[in-house]
């Protein structure tokens, strides 16, 4: 009798490897969805639907799902897992010594706003892949489009990242991915951002500002005490299913300075549809003499790989290693993320 494989592995690793290449989110639902309904099944009930093969019964699976579990359950390695296997190529040719230097990941996103993963299922993907400590950065309360937290929702949820370090796997940092106002204010309170491990702050909306309204607006963010990552600093778009966007303008030279002047960290965003900060304005940061977070600004699992794109960057660069906070020892990031407070 063949080797019975697990069919809940099977269907979140699939998630996971269409994840990583940015697969239509609703299709990467799917697999999940799939395999919690299976995962929460009696043993009971899965040996009785494995005899029967009545998968399709099940609310959550489809002609798709089902083909995955009754394929993994009859010993052999799913065709739809075999194929994603097969396409799975490193994300990028160059900066391996550097990303296997970082050793951690500062802006993530779960299910409590936009990403499409728990907590605790970002949590085993960081660890599988060697994170000594994962930053938890979901979106603050103004941007009502990717559900912002609220006050009540992240004191919840460092409530959460408290219990869960208890237990084994990477080091859980509180964070927030908190939005750059208008005039230059950070989109939650102090007495809330007071507590957080990493603050990241990003501009999402008037984008299009002028460029001195925009430059005053990001130094004042930047010399906000509770600032450590200046994220995704231009905003850009330059391909994937969300289209394309140009990138903000502002005084780099200024804003690079301030960076430098408050100890804040120029983000190298990893996500192939941002590349940001573009190859002029990295070099600038540089020469600046910024520090920098390679981040994988990750929505889901899989994407917590991308930081082999900004790694691939920074090497292009010449980002020195030392000046990229997340290769830090965490004694070492904490003491910097909470100096100014």
């Amino acid at each position: 009798m063949s080797e019975q494989l697990d069919p809940v592995a099977a269907l979140r690793e699939i998630a996971y490897l269409m994840e990583r290449v940015l697969a239509e989110p609703y299709r990467v639902k799917a697999f999940r969805a799939a395999a919690d309904v299976v995962a929460a099944l009696s043993p009971e009930e899965f040996e009785a639907r494995a005899k029967a093969g009545t998968w399709k019964e099940l609310s959550g699976l489809g002609d798709t799902t089902a083909t995955v579990v009754s394929q993994a359950i009859a010993g052999r390695v799913p065709d739809r897992l075999a194929k994603l296997r097969s396409e799975a190529t490193p994300l990028a040719t160059g900066g391996l010594e550097l990303l296997q230097q970082l050793r951690g990941d500062l802006h993530t996103h779960t299910e409590a706003s936009d990403g499409s993963a728990t907590i605790e299922v970002s949590r085993a993907a960081a660890t599988a892949l060697g994170h000594e400590y994962l930053a938890i950065t979901d979106h603050s309360p103004r941007l009502t489009v990717a559900n912002g937290l609220s006050v009540e929702r992240l004191q919840r949820q460092l409530d959460q990242l408290k219990e869960l370090n208890e237990s084994d796997g990477c080091r859980l940092l509180s964070g927030i991915e908190v939005d750059i106002l208008t005039d230059g204010g950070l989109d939650q309170t102090p007495a809330m951002l007071r507590q957080l491990d990493v603050v990241v702050a990003s501009v999402h909306s008037e984008l299009r500002m002028p460029s001195e309204p925009m430059t005053l607006r990001m130094v004042r963010a930047i010399a906000n005490p509770y600032t450590n990552v200046l994220g995704h600093c231009t905003g850009r778009l330059i391909t994937g299913g969300r289209g394309t966007r140009p990138q903000s303008t502002f005084d780099a030279e200024v804003v690079f300075a301030a960076c430098k002047q408050f100890d804040v960290a120029v983000e190298i965003n990893s996500r192939p549809e941002r590349v940001d900060p573009p190859d002029d304005l990295l070099a600038m940061a540089i020469e600046a003499e910024c520090l920098f977070a390679i981040d994988s600004d990750a929505h889901a699992p899989g994407q917590l790989e991308f930081p082999a794109h900004g790694a691939a960057r920074a090497v292009a660069a010449g980002v020195p290693p030392e000046r990229i906070v997340n290769t830090w020892p965490i004694e070492e990031l904490l003491s910097w993320s909470r100096a100014r407070r």
